[in-house]
């Protein structure tokens, strides 16, 4: 186990030493030392990062707990730098550094044309992975927080990182805001879990949970406390993980680098919330009402972002769509007690999304810098490994067998419908849906974006491949997409999987979900394939064969085309709602209590001072006759005061 943990730890502080070289002394080194030291760093903690889960896998003992340094002692309150390994730490540091590892690599090439030094951005990707695993393996909530926040600002520094473009700066605001948002829950859900169990360390928590289960909070009524704390961490993870209500900025965030879209979208930040809820299993078993409630949220967000996704223009746009989709999938597993399903398919997502974007990222670099859909057309033939490479990644996406999401997706709609409750047979049928629109708009953008003609013949005349440094994270990835489901099944959800988990996720006496995956019927389980095939049917029936479809419908049918392509809404409702409110009352408190009042009462009393001076200038002429004059009036009333008083 000595040498798991050695791995484990290189694996993790290794992007701190990256980010932290790169970033104070890049400037001195210059951009290509930066790139190679973040870059070599990376794949180094990668490829230590696989060798601590297939060690620890092997030799078992888990959970171990490595201490690095004492943090905070107030009291009764302790909180430590440690790195838990265990099972879903381990897994999620084994993807996370493999993914970011190749993103870094990506970026050699992708941020090959900028005209200024990119060190920086290289320091940021580090700072950006160092964060998420600090947040996975964290051994209490005080360090996952840490690193919850961490992620937090390096997605703000990378989404804004060509801060010369107002675009970008108003999305990395954006994310940032709507996060803390979000964030307030999640603080306030940590409080009561210290109140409740005076510890914020997992074990200590989690072995004092049975002990607690009749307890109440009362605020607005009594609620069970476990309901309470739950439905306040969920709500933190559904500002991080981009769930309905608060997924508005996870769009805008493609104004960053497509490095960093893909970086954030499969490996970093929006699992976030996931894993969260995943780590938490032991105490959210014992909210069904908060999981149904997640339930809800997971299939209602799967439908209504894959509806938008099915009309934006924009590439990245629409792969960004699928994310916050494929993340509803995730949180309805979790809501289904399925939390094993909910954890595979984030690992399989992270391979096939990070395709998906990466490919992108190669178009769009082929096509100098142009986004729109529209304006390209005919490809394939330009830019070939570009092109396979996400038609690996949309088979993976629309869960065709044998590729990965076939195997991941298909067990959480089975979980959804063996949890044999009327929530569970809303997320499953939303989730059939949902998977019909993911294969349309998939092979929407491969048909609009690869063949037909040439839209703009300028645009396509230059097109190339991208070079090797792009190229070769495609082709990893594509690999991953295709194996990573059929290798890791029998471990995440199959036989092996209570052997996997160690015990690092919990499931209640009573939810027997995954146990009883292999008995869904045959045809439920066929439904989300045929649902997939038949999506690939339609893209080709609108966008190659008839492709005067798409337009008549869109013509036909326009308030609703209008109403998905604006996002049903959303940000409308909430600038009204919220930022016009806001902005009013701020201009209010800025024009009337700021300037009228704190700086208006010492501008008044200069203004009256100066006043008051400037009349008293004009008694001071300078003629003693006037003064003379002046003296014997003052004279002559104070002796008439004397006599009258006398």
């Amino acid at each position: 186990m000595q040498t798991a943990s050695t791995l484990f730890e290189i694996a993790v502080l290794g992007p701190l030493f990256a980010c932290m070289v790169a970033g104070l002394f890049g400037r001195m080194m210059g951009d290509g030392p930066a790139k190679a030291l973040t870059t070599s760093i990376m794949v180094i903690a990668a490829l230590c990062g696989s060798g601590a889960l297939f060690t620890a896998m092997h030799i078992g003992g888990m959970p171990v707990v490595v201490q690095l340094a004492d943090w905070i002692r107030a009291g009764s309150f302790h909180a430590a730098w440690t790195l838990r390994l265990d099972t879903l730490s381990l897994s999620m540091v084994a993807m996370v550094t493999a993914v970011s590892a190749l993103v870094h690599i990506y970026s050699i090439g992708y941020m090959g044309h900028e005209t200024t030094p990119t060190y920086r951005f290289f320091s940021y990707l580090s700072l950006f992975t160092f964060a998420m695993l600090m947040l996975v393996t964290s051994n209490d909530l005080i360090q996952l927080f840490f690193g919850w926040e961490g992620v937090g600002l390096a997605s703000y520094l990378l989404i804004g990182y060509w801060y010369d473009r107002p675009s970008a700066c108003a999305a990395a605001i954006k994310a940032f805001v709507v996060n803390r948002v979000a964030d307030l829950f999640f603080m306030v859900g940590i409080a009561l879990l210290f109140v409740e169990f005076g510890s914020v360390t997992y074990d200590n928590i989690f072995a004092l949970v049975p002990a607690h289960g009749d307890d109440t909070y009362t605020l607005l009524g009594t609620h069970r406390i476990y309901e309470t704390i739950c439905l306040l961490l969920f709500i933190g993870a559904m500002g991080k993980s981009a769930q309905l209500f608060l997924h508005t900025w996870l769009p805008d965030a493609m104004e960053g680098p497509t490095p960093v879209s893909a970086l954030i979208h499969a490996a970093t930040m929006v699992t976030a919330g996931v894993f969260l809820m995943a780590r938490m299993s032991p105490l959210v078993e014992f909210a069904p009402d908060t999981k149904a409630f997640i339930l809800f949220i997971g299939a209602t967000t799967c439908f209504f972002a894959a509806t938008v996704g099915l009309v934006q223009p924009d590439i990245k746009r629409t792969i960004a769509y699928s994310t916050c989709s494929q993340l509803g999938y995730m949180f309805m597993a979790v809501g289904a007690g399925a939390y094993q399903a909910s954890m595979f398919h984030l690992t399989t997502h992270a391979f096939f999304k990070a395709l998906l974007f990466l490919g992108a990222g190669s178009v769009i670099h082929a096509v100098h810098d142009e986004q729109n859909m529209f304006r390209m057309g005919g490809l394939w033939k330009k830019i070939p490994l570009t092109y396979g490479a996400m038609w690996l990644g949309s088979l993976a996406l629309a869960g065709i067998f044998p590729f990965a999401g076939y195997w991941s997706k298909d067990a959480i709609l089975e979980a959804t419908w063996m949890a044999h409750s009327g929530l569970g047979f809303y997320g499953w049928t939303l989730g059939c849906i949902t998977a019909f629109i993911t294969a349309l708009y998939s092979w929407r953008l491969i048909f609009l974006v690869f063949h037909g003609a040439p839209r703009d013949a300028h645009l396509h005349e230059g097109a190339h491949e991208s070079p090797v440094w792009m190229t070769l994270p495609l082709v990893l990835l594509g690999v991953g997409a295709v194996l990573a489901g059929l290798l890791l099944a029998p471990y995440y959800v199959g036989e092996g999987q209570a052997a996997f988990w160690s015990g690092a996720i919990v499931n209640a006496p009573g939810n027997t979900v995954i146990a009883t995956l292999e008995q869904t019927p045959e045809l439920i389980a066929l439904v989300p394939t045929f649902a997939g095939v038949l999506g690939i049917l339609v893209a080709y029936l609108c966008y190659v064969a008839s492709p005067t479809i798409p337009a008549s419908f869109a013509t036909s049918l326009r308030p609703i085309y209008l109403f998905l392509l604006n996002k049903w809404y959303f940000d409308e409702l909430y600038d009204h709602l919220f930022v016009r409110p806001y902005r009013a009352l701020a201009n209010l408190l800025w024009k009337g209590a700021d300037e009228g009042v704190i700086e208006g009462i010492p501008h008044g009393l200069a203004r009256m001072t100066a006043g008051t001076a400037a009349q008293a200038v004009r008694t001071q002429t300078g003629s003693i006759a006037i003064y003379a004059f002046t003296m014997l009036i003052g004279l002559v009333v104070l002796v008439s005061t004397l006599l009258v008083f006398h």
